[in-house]
């Protein structure tokens, strides 16, 4: 692990040290190539109306900026070593690296026109000093040094700009990733709030049992254990089949059914015969027992309760009915509700609903949509 750890460290040094080099490089190409350009073009108009040869051959301009590039780099590198700050002290020195390196470019030319061997060609740098050719044709000199200096400036704020937007990519990236560490810290929480719900309801439907029906709440216990051990596992998980949720509704259901006996009529659909697909672990856990709990609440007849599913397109359907009393049709949003929503919303944001309304027959609706997770696919992370 150390070792490719290292490994990454190093592809991730070198990348950033390529990337600027080859836009400064890139950069470069273009202002040899405009300067060649237009001192070429700017000769020949001059040699049609029989001008004498201004320019320097394009040759020893070549040769200039290769020598200069070098030079370039090591300033440019020179400068983010150094940096900008305290500005009172770092800036005069950075115009002086930025002022050095276009001081060169005369003696660079020279150089040049010594290589290509046509020194006679432009007898305003072929001199053997620089202050020499400085008091022959100061202007010319300056004009050099003036043009290279704003070469060497946007070359410069090209290199900022590339370690800034690299800056701004990995401050992104960071930011991702404490956003994604924020949602599974939510969810986490979310899931923690749910579960001691659940089993306080557990062992409220096992009391009932305790006092006029020991058997049954011998097999309410083992029942219980089968529903803790499923609770257990869905509260590790993000995500579980579709056959898990509805089978944990079924044995949740089951237990609330021994429980009330004549009470609840449960119509839930049969496990092998659901899609396959994954959804997140215990969405459906608060529905049902909001449907149970809201269900039975304010009357003392039976409470039908059905849970269905529908797969169309891209597209998951949940749908959780029960009938409720006439007076509470319209009860308020409670915390099993908002926990699946925010669980929602953080797994799916605007692609995944949850409405929760009363019919106009006597029955409390919640239908959740999702999108369709394959279970081939396999678990869809965070």
């Amino acid at each position: 692990m150390q070792i490719r750890g290292k490994c990454r460290g190093t592809r991730d040094g070198t990348g950033r040290i390529r990337v600027p080099l080859v836009f400064v490089s890139v950069f470069w190409v273009y202002v040899t190539g405009v300067d060649l350009l237009q001192t070429t073009s700017t000769q020949a108009a001059l040699s049609a109306m029989r001008v004498k040869t201004v320019f320097a051959p394009w040759g020893a301009q070549l040769i200039e900026h290769l020598v200069l590039y070098p030079v370039l780099l090591g300033c440019l590198w020179g400068s983010q070593r150094l940096g900008w700050r305290p500005s009172a002290r770092r800036v005069p020195v950075q115009f002086a690296l930025g002022l050095g390196f276009s001081a060169l470019a005369a003696p660079s030319l020279l150089l040049g026109e010594l290589c290509a061997g046509d020194v006679a060609a432009a007898p305003h740098v072929a001199v053997a000093s620089l202050w020499r050719a400085a008091e022959l044709e100061g202007s010319l000199w300056l004009s050099s040094v003036t043009r290279f200096l704003l070469a060497y400036a946007f070359a410069l704020a090209l290199l900022w700009a590339c370690r800034m937007g690299r800056a701004l990519r990995e401050g992104e990236t960071q930011a991702a990733s404490l956003r994604r560490a924020l949602s599974a810290a939510r969810l986490a929480t979310l899931r923690t709030q749910l579960s001691p719900h659940s089993l306080l309801n557990l062992l409220h439907t096992l009391q009932g049992q305790i006092g006029w029906d020991p058997p049954a709440a011998r097999e309410l216990v083992a029942k219980l254990g089968e529903v803790l051990r499923e609770l257990l596992c869905a509260s590790e998980r993000e995500f579980w089949p579709l056959e898990a949720e509805i089978r944990f509704a079924q044995q949740y259901l089951a237990l609330q059914q021994h429980r009330f006996a004549e009470r609840l009529r449960l119509n839930v659909p049969a496990a092998a015969g659901l899609p396959g697909v994954w959804v997140p672990s215990l969405i459906l856990q608060p529905l049902v027992e909001n449907a149970v709990v809201h269900g039975l609440r304010g009357h003392h007849g039976a409470v039908s309760i059905r849970v269905e599913v529908a797969a169309a397109g891209n597209e998951l359907t949940l749908r959780v009915v029960n009938t409720v009393a006439r007076r509470d049709a319209d009860r308020a949003e409670g915390i099993g509700l908002r926990n699946v929503r925010h669980r929602l919303a953080l797994h799916f944001g605007e692609r995944a609903t949850l409405r929760a309304a009363a019919q106009q027959q006597g029955e409390w609706t919640v239908e959740i949509h999702l999108p369709l997770l394959g279970v081939d696919c396999g678990a869809p992370s965070l």
